[in-house]
């Protein structure tokens, strides 16, 4: 659990957060340790460049709410919200399933294929050892093709990760809604090379 402290001051009483470790102020989630850590921020902003926003038979948004739904059975809040947003800016009139899968995979309105690649996904974020050659053949016979399934389960290792990152360090997570949905666009728009925080 991260530190919390309580200031008091003659104008306002407030907690001023504190994470594990001292980080710049005011970056919320993985952003403060990227900042204090620009060697490995390089490495990371790349390998989630290349997962999220390279070529692949999965769209942008498809690859977003798998980090989502990744980061929501993590219960990682700063990763759950900030690619819940960046998925809905990407999914346009099909934003309300970010908010579906989340609550209820099963009955989530989303294609048979994109149900049984999340299910793996899923199973990736528990542990890899629980994905079956019936979860494969499922996600085959709707449609998924190696490829896909091969980068489901990158990004779901990958995000168990990144939300240990995050919430391993105690690392800032706010509560304002504002903050993910601009996060979420920038995120849409930029993707997550060298240039885009």
């Amino acid at each position: 659990m991260p530190i919390f402290q309580w200031s008091e001051t003659p104008s306002h009483q407030t907690y001023l957060f504190m994470p594990h470790i001292p980080l710049p102020e005011g970056l919320p989630g993985i952003l403060g340790p990227l900042a204090k850590y620009p060697r490995t921020a390089k490495h990371l902003g790349g390998l989630t460049q290349e997962l999220l926003r390279g070529p692949s038979p999965l769209t942008p948004g498809e690859r977003e709410l798998i980090a989502a739904y990744v980061s929501n059975e993590n219960e990682c809040v700063f990763c759950t919200k900030a690619h819940s947003a960046a998925a809905r800016h990407l999914l346009g009139e099909d934003a309300e399933v970010v908010d579906g899968v989340k609550v209820d995979l099963q009955s989530a309105e989303i294609s048979e294929k994109l149900r049984a690649l999340l299910a793996i996904a899923g199973k990736v974020q528990e542990s890899g050892r629980l994905v079956t050659k019936e979860d494969v053949d499922r996600a085959r016979a709707a449609g998924a093709v190696d490829e896909e399934i091969h980068h489901t389960v990158l990004i779901a290792a990958a995000f168990c990760m990144f939300n240990r990152y995050v919430d391993g360090l105690g690392t800032w997570t706010p509560d304002d809604p504002a903050v993910y949905e601009q996060q979420g666009a920038h995120l849409a728009l930029n993707g997550y090379g060298q240039n885009s925080t």
